[in-house]
């Protein structure tokens, strides 16, 4: 399950302070599964139920890096959009996603520096309205004086 906003540019002549985009995505096993092929982590507290069981969080879980992919997903597809650039991120992990859990990951621009084309944006993904994962990117916005 997706569910987002429409996908294109916001070029940083047009963007404001305050400007949010978001999408909404059901973490499945699937992703679990395909995120470890693609990144070679495979930690058993995200691939095996008898392993994860044993562990702090009573459960399989989500790759951190999956979660935060969605927030990677927004910038790049809405926010400012195609052609952004990722200059820096950080990350907290505040709570765990599981297999099946519905995550909303959102983005809002917090400030812009025309002249170097720079965006800082607060960044956060929610699962049941409780945040999961919250940060800040810095990113090189497309520009109309670059098409």
């Amino acid at each position: 399950m997706l569910d987002n906003m429409p996908r294109g540019t916001i070029c940083i002549e047009e963007l404001e302070i305050g400007m949010r985009r978001h999408l909404r995505k059901q973490v499945t096993d699937r992703d679990i599964e395909m995120f470890a092929e693609v990144s070679t982590d495979c930690n058993p507290v995200h691939l095996d139920d008898d392993y994860a069981m044993e562990t702090v969080f009573e459960g399989r879980i989500a790759h951190g890096m999956l979660t935060a992919g969605l927030i990677s997903a927004v910038i790049g597809e809405q926010l400012p959009g195609h052609g952004t650039i990722y200059l820096g991120q950080t990350l907290k992990f505040i709570a765990p996603v599981r297999p099946g859990d519905t995550v909303l990951a959102e983005v809002e621009v917090k400030s812009i520096d025309h002249s170097r084309r720079r965006v800082t944006l607060d960044c956060r993904c929610l699962v049941d309205g409780k945040p999961v994962l919250k940060g800040e990117a810095v990113v090189l916005a497309p520009s109309k004086k670059f098409d």
